[in-house]
């Protein structure tokens, strides 16, 4: 007999287990996961419980460690369960009996009696998770000093952020919407609204869009029918902002369908840009440009509020494969600029062979970025380039990863 709920339990388990084995993102992973699942909420429920191990997995695994007599192994099918039972009891709040009727059933044929008994001794001692959550030691190791400040940032998934296509409108939609702006063009609203039933959408006043990540095009200012080129541009929220900001856009991508989803967002805010599918590695623009937006690509180690797998699968590896690339884009873009042109150049990794490393090399002019161009709260770093963080902004609701420089070529 099937057991409701039973479902997305059993696809959280395979969400985790492709993230930790095999490497993949909670995104490439939900395809087969959760294509049996029926309903979006269950779809939903088996994405949170996923999300929630995956971000307080060093933490649940001491509680079950303290607890057994004889550890788990680490990829022991029982760890696996527990850590999704606890997380739905002590970050989702389900009740414990729901937990059990779900949880114990993805042992079957295993050590059922063995998960029972540890949950069970853990909710009558009525344990908790830390305030800020422990993050794996490779992660900690890299990131240094940092570490503790960005995981204080990792405890809760991210508020909604809205770009707006006119920022002069700022103060109406936030009213209308009943949200808070940090910086004009920008409204937070809270987790967990359904976007397509929000006012505006329909007639593209507004795209989804975390501040941070809307920080690289505001660099640029206004376009005043300028040319800009928007290298990596899909799925278009950098391209949206440059259009509304009077530039006259080439948004170029390698990814056919995200450049879709782009032109359906140009559709939707009323916007123009030249959309090309191209690889930036042999493409060649007919002319040079007045400014290149470079958010190239990366480890995307600085979206791990909502993409917690992040914390697992990046190694030392992909960072030096990525900064690899980044160099070579780099060096194409500073060809393709008009003498005086602007290159502004940013990651979403909180990786230093990522950002700092990449911009100590480029040989343009650097352009500081300035205090006056950042929301409330934000500064440049001493070399004028802007490095954020999770842990940022944090009574106002945080903010991604990123690391921003901009230049200006001789």
């Amino acid at each position: 007999m099937d057991i409701p709920g039973l479902p997305a339990r059993r696809a959280a388990l395979n969400l985790i287990d492709a993230v930790l084995r095999r490497g993949e993102t909670l995104d490439q992973a939900g395809g087969s996961a959760l294509a049996r699942i029926k309903g979006d909420a269950d779809r939903a429920l088996a994405r949170a419980i996923a999300g929630e191990v995956l971000r307080w997995r060093a933490d649940l695994d001491a509680l079950i460690d303290s607890a057994t007599r004889l550890p788990l192994a680490d990829d022991a099918k029982a760890r696996a369960v527990l850590q999704i039972m606890l997380a739905q009891v002590l970050r989702l709040e389900t009740p414990a009996h729901a937990v059990i009727a779900t949880g114990l059933p993805l042992l079957m044929g295993g050590p059922r009696r063995l998960a029972h008994g540890v949950f069970s001794t853990l909710t009558k001692r009525a344990v908790t998770l830390p305030e800020v959550p422990t993050l794996p030691e490779p992660v900690m190791e890299r990131w240094g000093i940092r570490a503790e400040t960005i995981a204080a940032g990792l405890a809760v998934p991210p508020p909604l952020d809205l770009a707006l296509r006119d920022a002069a409108a700022t103060a109406e939609w936030a009213e209308r919407l009943g949200g808070v702006s940090l910086m004009p063009g920008h409204v937070r609203l809270p987790r967990g609204i359904a976007v397509e039933h929000l006012e505006g959408f329909r007639e593209g006043a507004w795209w989804v869009q975390d501040l941070a990540a809307s920080l690289p095009a505001r660099m640029l200012g206004a376009g005043e029918g300028r040319s800009v080129l928007d290298l990596c541009a899909a799925p278009g929220g950098k391209t949206m902002q440059l259009a509304a900001a009077g530039w006259k856009v080439t948004a170029l991508d390698n990814a056919k369908r995200r450049l879709e989803r782009l032109r359906e967002n140009l559709e939707r805010t009323a916007l123009e840009a030249e959309v090309v599918l191209a690889d930036a590695f042999t493409w060649e623009p007919q002319e040079k440009f007045d400014a290149i937006l470079l958010d190239a690509p990366c480890t995307a180690t600085g979206t791990s509020r909502r993409h917690p797998d992040v914390l697992h699968r990046i190694a030392p590896r992909q960072i030096e494969e990525m900064a690899e690339i980044q160099t070579r884009m780099l060096a194409r873009a500073a060809e393709w600029l008009k003498p005086g042109g602007t290159l502004v150049y940013a990651v979403c990794s909180l990786e230093q062979e990522e950002g700092e490393d990449r911009a100590a090399d480029v040989e343009l002019t650097l352009a500081p970025i300035t205090a006056a161009e950042l929301p409330e709260g934000l500064s440049p770093t001493g070399e004028g380039w802007l490095r954020t963080d999770p842990g940022m902004l944090a009574e106002a609701g945080g903010l991604d990863g990123f690391f921003i420089a901009r230049w200006v070529k001789g």
